[in-house]
């Protein structure tokens, strides 16, 4: 895998940084297209929500992964960009953006967490790229190494660094094929994205598009999990992430039941 792409003076240019930048950049191309041709904001508003979402969002996924590991040097430290500390925070952004500006909430929330597909699944090609956020070993046929990871997958990182039973005759040293489980989150992400433009054409309530993005986001979440080496594992076989996928899960059955009372009693 690669560990930077180039220096500017002593700053060191990752390709995870890249596929960062990417991912807001295409964020903000749909957003403010979308915006445009649904006619409820224009490009001022889309970089608003974006740069506003964006840097509070990185923030806020600096300071969950600082929280879970106890340790507030993590801040500082250019790994740890934790999807839902970066979704809750970046969520808040939002709706502070959107408020102050008058915006339609429900449309424009359709649109931004289409955009927030896109960039999720760029995102994580990023990770794979660095060799961060792999999965557990495996012998399928695309199962990768990573001699250059967040840390490298040998056997030994694989044991004492996140308590993956490895068998004892395989020394520490070795190099082993694990689950790309960035690509299933990237492939994930663009499948979702392309869901909801087909959905979208079909002009479906205002929210409805971001009910269905969130949720398809948290099953993925939540399944690839499975597969991924974690040592947050605080509930049982579960870890922080699926625990927090099944609330987000069970909040958005209840607010799409309630939307679904509402309109009955309209009718």
């Amino acid at each position: 895998m690669i560990e930077e792409l180039f220096h500017i003076g002593s700053f060191s240019i990752s390709p995870f940084g890249v596929m960062l930048v990417l991912a807001l950049g295409a964020a903000y191309w749909h957003l403010a297209r979308s915006m445009r041709y649904f006619e409820v904001g224009d490009e001022d508003d889309a970089s608003a929500i974006v740069f506003a979402a964006g840097f509070i969002g990185i923030l806020g996924a600096k300071i969950y992964y600082a929280v879970l590991y106890h340790d507030w040097h993590l801040l500082f430290d250019r790994a740890g960009i934790v999807f839902y500390g970066g979704f809750i925070a970046g969520l808040l952004a939002f709706l502070w953006v959107v408020r102050r500006r008058g915006l339609p909430m429900a449309r424009t929330f359709d649109l931004s967490t289409q955009g927030l597909a896109l960039a999720y699944g760029i995102g994580r090609i990023g990770c794979f790229l660095v060799g961060d956020d792999y999965g557990r070993p495996t012998d399928l046929p695309w199962g990768v190494a990573f001699p250059v990871g967040l840390p490298r997958t040998t056997a030994g990182n694989l044991r004492y660094e996140f308590g993956v039973d490895i068998p004892s005759d395989v020394a520490d040293n070795v190099l082993l094929a694990v689950h790309p489980t960035q690509l299933y989150e990237a492939g994930a992400g663009l499948l979702i994205w392309g869901l909801s433009m087909w959905l979208m054409r079909r002009r479906p309530r205002p929210g409805t598009i971001a009910l269905v993005v969130l949720a398809l986001l948290a099953v993925e979440r939540f399944l690839v999990e499975l597969v991924r080496v974690k040592d947050d594992r605080f509930f049982g076989d579960f870890t922080l992430a699926q625990v927090i996928s099944v609330t987000l899960l069970v909040s958005l059955a209840i607010i799409a039941w309630r939307r679904r009372r509402r309109q009955a009693s309209v009718t």
